[in-house]
């Protein structure tokens, strides 16, 4: 999979089939525009390329927002390798992008610089300026660009309609067996090894620390959770949240990993949520803390 960061793009990767969209999470509803799109492009002998946005369009404009990613923009990348995409197009959303009206993006974008085949976007996609384009747009200049644009519809679940939004409510609800149903696959987490002040280490049970940074927030308490590096994959217990028992004020995820006591200090990790198992709470001293680990790591060791 070849990688654009600019509109500068090949000869062979033009007249190709484009898929559109912001694809947080690449879940099943995004797999099946993807995988329709890479069909298309097969049966026709054409390229197959993806158009995406960073930073995510409702992360620029709400810089309030600090906890909303499902997944990282190198997650992203990663997920969509998977696909077997021919080329990515990776379009900086910044403030000059922004102003760019769906006419503009349609005539000097999809039809100038890849003279776009056939275009890909789900039934509520929409895009330009204020974001005034949707399909009906595409639709309107596919005769004047000589493309034609194809809509998928929404992907249901258990009459539910998958979708990003949809996905962060069980994330934020804790709900990360729903939200492993969605992906299909689990939600993973990564994040660099930072040090912590060894209280996990003083009680007996030793955790990785990992800052939280823009992945959307799960509902805060202690995940049964699987974690992998390089070198292992193995089951853990996490804690994410502010270490009420100690009046911590930073949110951090404690990873305590099964089997391994290795010093991983600056090593990446991949942190899958399989369960929720409590909310976070306070407790009295370090060994009532002590012993809900203990009865935590037996639930999840059953």
């Amino acid at each position: 999979m070849v990688i654009y960061k600019n509109l500068i793009i090949k000869e062979n990767h033009k007249n190709s089939v484009i898929a559109v969209g912001n694809f947080d999470g690449l879940h099943l509803g995004h797999q099946k525009v993807l995988n329709q799109a890479r069909q298309k492009a097969k049966k026709e002998n054409l390229k197959f390329g993806v158009i995406t946005f960073e930073p995510i369009p409702n992360m620029f404009f709400k810089k309030d927002i600090k906890h909303y990613r499902i997944n990282s923009a190198e997650q992203k990348i990663y997920y969509l390798n998977k696909l077997k995409l021919d080329f990515l197009i990776i379009i900086n959303f910044n403030k000059s992008f922004s102003k760019i009206g769906a006419d503009h993006f349609i005539s000097k974008i999809l039809a100038h610089k890849l003279k776009s085949k056939y275009v890909f976007v789900s039934q509520n996609f929409r895009f330009g300026k204020k974001r005034l384009g949707d399909t009906n747009t595409l639709k309107i200049f596919e005769k004047k660009y000589l493309y034609k644009t194809i809509i998928t519809f929404p992907h249901q679940k258990n009459k539910k309609i998958i979708s990003s939004s949809l996905i962060r409510k069980n994330i934020y609800k804790g709900n990360v067996v729903e939200v492993q149903k969605l992906l299909g696959r689990p939600w993973i987490v990564e994040g660099e090894v930072i040090k912590g002040e060894q209280r996990g280490r003083k009680i007996g049970f030793p955790t990785c620390n990992i800052k939280w940074n823009s992945y959307a927030l799960p509902k805060l308490g202690v995940y049964s959770v699987q974690v992998e590096t390089k070198n292992f994959k193995k089951k853990g217990i996490a804690n994410i949240g502010y270490r009420p028992t100690f009046n911590g004020k930073t949110l951090l995820l404690e990873v305590n990993i099964f089997g391994i006591k290795a010093n991983l200090y600056k090593k990446i990790l991949k942190v899958s949520f399989i369960k929720f198992i409590r909310p976070e709470k306070k407790f009295i001293n370090t060994n009532k803390l002590k012993d809900q680990i203990k009865k935590d790591i037996a639930k999840i060791k059953k």
